[in-house]
């Protein structure tokens, strides 16, 4: 079950079917179900007091994901700030949308488990990124 939250902030335009099959689609590519997972879009004042709160820095970031994963089955909780997904966006030349994204699918990746912290990290995560929305415009089509 996919569930779409909202705190404080206007709820972005999602395609919620195609969102859904898009995740399903991914997560089934690192041998994943979806289970259960809640999108909550926040601002950039929410996104840092659950960083301060539950992660224990003082900086603001994209996205934080709360991992509930059992065995082969993805769930887990997305705390989005649509504040730093819009200057995110504008430093990188991409669209709000396409940010937005980048951004849902980085928390999916998350929960597929695939990290970005260590030693080359990074890389792989933006690959996975990449071949992820690479694979929503397929399935758009």
């Amino acid at each position: 079950m996919v569930t779409y939250n909202t705190d404080g902030v206007k709820m972005p335009s999602i395609k919620k079917r195609e969102n859904t099959a898009w995740v399903k689609a991914v997560a089934a590519s690192y041998g994943k179900r979806v289970g259960e997972i809640a999108y909550i879009f926040v601002d950039d004042e929410k996104i840092l007091e659950v960083n301060r709160q539950y992660l224990g820095h003082d900086y603001y970031t994209d996205i934080i994901t709360f991992d509930y994963c059992e065995g082969d089955v993805i769930s887990g909780d997305l705390f989005i700030s649509l504040d730093t997904v819009r200057t995110n966006a504008e430093q990188v030349g991409a669209t709000y949308e396409e940010e937005l994204h980048r951004v849902i699918i980085h928390g999916i990746l998350h929960l597929c488990g695939i990290n970005d912290k260590g030693p080359g990290e990074r890389e792989i995560m933006e690959a996975a990124e990449d071949k992820a929305l690479a694979l929503r415009s397929s399935l758009a089509q």
